[in-house]
């Protein structure tokens, strides 16, 4: 008797207990989930999906925050090799096809610049003017506004009646003009573990400038960023892979893992060509392309070589 009545209290408790589960499932927001809801994109026009992206309810990188893995402390009278290097790359060739990718749920719904742009207007991390490779000058939210996007301009319009009024035209940033990226990194070879380690020092994005006329005017450097400063905002946001979409890395692992095509276009050295500058880059120098493209793998031989030169005797 007794054996029945345990069998039956268990029998109500489960099914009060799965009631309550219905009932609060019913009176829960059929709509987004909350991580959807409060959580801003990095684009104006992005949309959160209205339901579950997927039969697994999967959710932005944003909502589920990954923390960069820290660096391996170094000492300063542990490093025998030092050398600064820039590199550029192109995100039209395909293996930087990440970096012009639109964007979804796990890039916050944009392109990796409008990550970076969206971040520096809302103030989380500090951009630094191109006027040199030393982080010396802050640039204002205004001041990159204004290089980016341009000051709205005014025209005259007649209407019908023969009237005129002053219209004013706004000006957008269009990220698929941002085709390159320079990533500048320390290489070191650190004695107390007997190997070359490298350090991303900083990242600027590149756009193409064009004139009123549509006509190509060249290159303009936007801003630099310092990288360990930016590295826990790009451990929040997912990189599109071509492979499996379950196991899409984290911004910093694209570049802690150098999961990018670059080539080298500068080195460190005396010849600096302004007051402060401490390297000359290849264009600098009076090289061709080609020239360039040489000179930049010889240096990368060099550093590669670097590593097994310091314990050769």
């Amino acid at each position: 008797m007794m054996y029945r009545t345990v069998i039956t209290m268990i029998c109500l408790v489960t099914l009060l207990t799965a009631t309550g589960n219905v009932n609060a499932q019913q009176s829960a927001d059929p709509g987004v989930p909350d991580t959807y809801r409060t959580e801003a994109a990095v684009t104006r026009e992005w949309q959160w999906p209205r339901t579950d992206n997927g039969v697994y309810g999967s959710l932005p990188a944003r909502a589920n925050v990954e923390q960069p893995l820290s660096w391996e402390p170094l000492r300063g009278d542990d490093i025998m090799w030092h050398k600064r290097v820039w590199r550029e790359v192109n995100v039209l060739e395909l293996q930087n096809a990440a970096l012009r990718y639109a964007g979804d749920e796990h890039t916050g719904g944009g392109m990796f610049i409008e990550i970076l742009m969206d971040a520096i207007s809302r103030g989380k991390v500090t951009a630094y003017n191109t006027v040199d490779d030393r982080f010396t000058t802050i640039l204002s939210r205004e001041e990159l506004h204004d290089m980016v996007v341009g000051k709205p301009d005014t025209e005259e319009v007649y209407e019908l009646d023969g009237t005129s009024v002053i219209r004013i035209i706004e000006h957008s940033f269009n990220p698929a003009t941002v085709t390159k990226y320079r990533v500048m990194e320390d290489w070191m070879v650190d004695r107390n573990t007997g190997r070359m380690v490298v350090r991303l020092v900083g990242i600027a994005p590149v756009r193409d400038v064009y004139g009123a006329d549509g006509q190509y005017r060249g290159p303009q450097a936007m801003f630099w960023l310092y990288y360990p400063a930016v590295r826990g905002l790009l451990a929040r946001y997912k990189v599109a892979t071509a492979g499996n979409d379950a196991l899409r890395p984290t911004w910093d692992d694209f570049f802690e893992g150098r999961m990018f095509s670059s080539r080298i276009t500068k080195v460190s050295n005396i010849h600096g060509s302004y007051p402060g500058s401490y390297g000359e880059s290849f264009a600098e120098k009076g090289l061709s392309s080609m020239e360039a493209l040489y000179e930049g793998q010889r240096v990368a031989d060099g550093i590669n070589a670097r590593e097994q030169d310091m314990w050769t005797y």
